[in-house]
């Protein structure tokens, strides 16, 4: 299995619990987050619990300033895997010791500072960082042990250098100001002219990766990677979902904007969206199926049965705006990009 898999990779037992690690703070970024490092050379990126899973994202929260959430990451790493892009690098779900597996072996001096024990006799700790690093905002077990995900790190960048894209629809992150896609319906004409969106493959990534934010509800998608080898004949690396899941009750229609200016969509995105809205491949059924593979399962599902019922809401959304495209476009072609023809062509 995935969980399986994972544990052999980053050096941990099935019973949730670490062999041995040495975590550090990651530096940078906006919310606490620790870089786990095994005897074998191996690193995780370690995400702990911050809100119950029933929890919805405040509605007064800009996007921006919202929780990263653990369960997101591991559902997100599920999710990319049933749509069929596998961009998402491995991630799966951990307890650990605040004290005997962070506090007591860390080399991060300052990152010690930060521990204490809460009123009621809970270890925590807050770190240090741009947003809910405080004691009222503090990571805490139950009474030791906290919940959080582990996702693989990419490998270093002297032996795999990567190249970090704005994405053409990046969000203002203004309180007041839009950014120039949310007020051109016309945007996406000159970004098809622009280099790298210009040709190959590199716009319906873009929108694949959209359509995965959508129906997740990820509104944080800044920027991507790809890996410097392989130039613009590559694919985006689907990193950072910790903001996703935030909301069941709410979708949120910008997110498709991609789609919905550009429409282009690759033909085996579309067969796999059509798959996953098939009573008997219902996407819902799917992701429960996937997630209970995850060792976090046994706390607690990684996510609400609102959530899935969610996905299949936005899955429908999806596939009637790809709809609304055909009927837009005289020819079919001009909609779908028919890779599954350009693979056959490139196999025989």
């Amino acid at each position: 299995s995935t969980a399986s898999l994972a544990a052999q990779m980053w050096g941990v037992n099935d019973d949730l619990n670490f062999l041995w690690c040495f975590p550090v703070q990651k530096s940078g970024g906006t919310q606490l987050k620790l870089v786990m490092s095994f005897p074998n050379y191996g690193q995780a990126l370690f995400k702990p619990m911050k809100q119950e899973r029933h929890e919805e994202t405040n509605v007064n929260l800009y996007y921006f300033s919202d929780f990263e959430r653990h369960n997101a990451e591991i559902a997100a790493f599920h999710l990319d895997r049933i749509l069929g892009f596998r961009r998402v690098p491995p991630v799966v779900g951990r307890l650990v010791n605040v004290i005997k597996e962070i506090k007591d072996i860390t080399t991060d001096h300052k990152l010690v500072t930060t521990f204490f024990m809460s009123p009621v006799g809970n270890a925590c700790f807050y770190g240090q960082c741009s947003y809910y690093c405080s004691t009222e905002h503090a990571i805490c077990g139950r009474p030791l042990k906290i919940e959080g995900s582990m996702a693989a790190m990419l490998p270093d960048q002297s032996l795999a250098p990567r190249r970090s894209w704005r994405s053409p629809w990046r969000r203002s992150y203004s309180r007041s100001k839009l950014a120039q896609w949310a007020t051109d319906s016309n945007y996406c004409d000159s970004i098809k002219k622009t280099p790298p969106y210009d040709r190959g493959t590199r716009l319906v990534d873009l929108i694949d990766m959209s359509i995965l934010d959508f129906l997740m509800s990820n509104m944080d998608r800044h920027h991507y990677e790809t890996f410097e080898k392989f130039g613009n004949d590559t694919f985006l690396i689907h990193l950072d979902n910790g903001r996703a899941f935030g909301r069941h009750s709410k979708d949120e229609p910008s997110i498709l904007a991609p789609l919905v200016q550009c429409c282009r969509v690759r033909r085996s995105t579309l067969l796999r969206l059509r798959l996953l809205s098939l009573q008997s491949y219902r996407m819902s059924d799917v992701m429960r199926a996937s997630l209970s593979q995850d060792p976090l399962t046994v706390v607690a599902p990684l996510l609400t049965e609102q959530h899935l019922s969610a996905l299949d809401r936005r899955l429908e959304t999806v596939i009637q705006t790809i709809q609304d495209c055909l009927q837009q476009h005289q020819h079919h072609s001009d909609v779908i990009y028919d890779d599954i023809a350009d693979l056959r062509q490139n196999l025989s």
